[in-house]
């Protein structure tokens, strides 16, 4: 069978194809090989013209554009020459570098130079930047984006629906009121917070041969300062230089990258089956799109799909980021290529986090509050104003405040009239009496309204 997305094995590149099309260009393995690509003609490049290598002169202009062109023009025809060169070497990256050497014998300014291809490298100098290429791109172009409409869609709500009196549920039991904008507002705060922790890890580097050492470059060159090359040429990638090292950068970096990106995604979790519920009590009704079938038996359904979806896909997407995290940084001495195969898995984990975050943020466009719902729960918990008249209470010395609340309320349902009784034979003051009096389930949020109206501040 041909491989369609009808017939892929993953989901990410099957069912959910269309969601993660995106991605291919940069996890892909033709991604990946890009990018290998990319850093093996920079350092070549980085070589040229040095006053320590006589023996490689400066690349002339047409030299310099050849590879400029190259690296551009990089397509899947390319790629596909690579794998053709490692079906032979049965080595990736050395089949890399055999592909640039085939490409070079063609120009005349490059064809007897590709002795300075992968000079003095081992393949973990080209795969460690090219990984740390590919998910500085993934969090820019990819997650950074999406994460941005994610939270501005909850900011929008939380600021549509900043009055929106709710009765919150603590233990699942009624508690004491909020708004449904504020509700939000905290799922949107949160998410900022993880969001600048995803933003603060600096991708590192190394470009520091067999074992860390140089042992290579200063037995060919030993007068070039190697370690200062090293360190410009991996800063000049847009990475953070890593001098201590084995022969793998130990992907420290990686694992904080994950785990910023599994809290942020426990986040989601965390809203998705809140929205879930909300759905459920009937606070939110969702939008009926013509076509669609809820249930194959039950015609009435309009059921939470899409949160449903988002939850399972951010726990495919954390189980898969949170092992990453454990395992990455541990490696058998100096090199085990247990790390190898788990590196390629950041294109599933990160699929799936995209597969999550689109089905949320579709989710989020079809919620649509129902007031009247909200209002019958309110004003069917008046035991809620038992907490502000025992304070109240407690501020004007009557005792016992929270055992008499506590025996007229705990466990029962309570009706207006009967708090409004209670409250018209305490011994307050007047103006405190009339207040409790004009309180309601619906009016007693707080500052709800206030803070989810400053979500942005």
């Amino acid at each position: 069978m041909d491989l369609t997305p009808l017939t892929a094995i993953s989901p990410v590149d099957g069912r959910y194809a269309e969601r993660t099309t995106e991605l291919r260009r940069l996890c892909s393995e033709y991604g990946l090989i890009r990018y290998r690509v990319l850093v093996e003609v920079r350092w070549f490049q980085a070589l040229a013209g040095h006053p320590e290598l006589p023996e490689f002169p400066a690349l002339d202009a047409g030299a310099s554009g050849f590879l400029e062109e190259l690296l551009s023009a990089f397509g899947e025809q390319d790629a596909q020459r690579v794998k053709a060169l490692e079906n032979t070497t049965n080595h990736d990256v050395k089949a890399v570098e055999y592909y640039l050497g085939e490409r070079f014998a063609g120009h005349p300014g490059l064809a007897g130079r590709t002795g300075f291809l992968h000079f003095a490298c081992t393949s973990e100098d080209i795969n460690n930047l090219a990984y740390a290429l590919m998910l500085t791109d993934l969090r820019a172009s990819v997650l950074q984006p999406l994460h941005a409409d994610i939270e501005a869609a909850l900011a929008e709500l939380a600021r549509r629906h900043a009055d929106q009196p709710m009765l919150s549920r603590t233990h699942g039991q009624a508690a004491s009121p909020t708004t449904l904008g504020k509700e939000l507002a905290n799922f949107a705060a949160r998410l900022r917070r993880q969001s600048a922790a995803i933003a603060a890890v600096r991708p590192r580097g190394k470009m520091n041969g067999a074992v860390g050492n140089f042992n290579a470059h200063l037995a060919a060159c030993p007068d070039l300062d190697w370690a200062g090359l090293s360190q410009r040429f991996v800063a000049s990638l847009g990475l953070e230089p890593n001098a201590y090292t084995t022969q793998i950068e130990p992907h420290d970096w990686m694992a904080e990258l994950f785990d910023a990106l599994c809290r942020y995604q426990v986040i989601l979790l965390d809203l998705s089956r809140d929205l879930w519920a909300y759905v459920s009590l009937g606070y939110f009704r969702q939008k009926a799109v013509a076509g669609e079938v809820g249930s194959s038996t039950m015609p009435h359904k309009v059921n939470p799909i899409d949160f449903e979806n988002a939850e399972g896909n951010l726990g495919l997407a954390n189980a898969l980021l949170g092992h990453l995290a454990g395992k990455l940084p541990v490696s058998r001495w100096q090199r085990d290529l247990s790390d190898s195969t788990a590196l390629r898995s950041i294109g599933p984990a990160i699929g799936h986090a995209v597969i999550a975050g689109h089905a949320l943020l579709k989710g989020l466009g079809k919620l649509e509050v129902d007031p009247e719902r909200l209002a019958a729960d309110l004003d069917a918990a008046w035991e809620v104003l038992a907490e502000p008249i025992q304070t109240v209470m407690r501020r004007y010395g009557l005792e016992q405040a929270y055992e008499q609340l506590k025996a007229m309320t705990r466990g029962k349902a309570i009706t207006r009239e009967a708090l409004h009784e209670f409250i018209r034979g305490l011994d307050i003051p007047e103006p405190a009496r009339a207040s409790l009096l004009e309180l309601t389930p619906a009016t007693y949020t707080g500052l709800a309204a206030e803070l989810a109206a400053r979500v942005d501040e």
